[in-house]
């Protein structure tokens, strides 16, 4: 059987290829996806070049001009950042303060109009708790009384 194969593909050169192939072509929303994204990932990789090429012409023209301006530069750089920053902490502190004093007093207002509501609900529970323990005292008393009689 494998001869037989063998001499198929010999006699037949383009059976090879057509085994290769897939049987149905690609559906027409493939070929319309391929048509409407080809002409868009071209102008974007066009575009992405572009960038590439305008980024190294500026970086060409600017690096002499940073050379020789780097004495004053880099001080001022590093003092804005350091002002940056200050302004930034500063800021973040001060949103911090201001939310923790918020939820202080929203605490502290919620706990003035819950208190007179958690004593009632803590001496209803003692209350609660005594007629409890008091049931089960009755209960092993007469347990007790019963165990004595016997």
């Amino acid at each position: 059987m494998a001869t037989e194969l063998h001499a198929q593909h010999q006699h037949n050169p383009t059976n090879g290829l057509k085994g290769m192939l897939p049987e149905k072509g690609p559906t027409t929303s493939q070929i319309l996806a391929v048509i409407t994204l080809f002409p868009i990932g071209a102008i974007l990789l066009t575009l992405c070049g572009l960038t590439l090429t305008g980024t190294l012409i500026g970086m060409g023209l600017a690096t002499p001009v940073f050379v020789l301006f780097s004495p004053v530069l880099v001080p001022a750089a590093i003092v804005l950042c350091l002002a940056m920053t200050g302004f930034l902490t500063s800021g973040t502190f001060a949103v911090t303060a201001l939310s923790s004093l918020s939820w202080t007093v929203n605490y502290l207002r919620g706990v003035q109009k819950s208190v007179p509501e958690h004593l009632e609900h803590a001496k209803r529970r003692m209350h609660e708790m005594g007629a409890a323990v008091g049931q089960r005292g009755k209960e092993l008393g007469q347990g007790a009384q019963e165990k004595a009689r016997t």
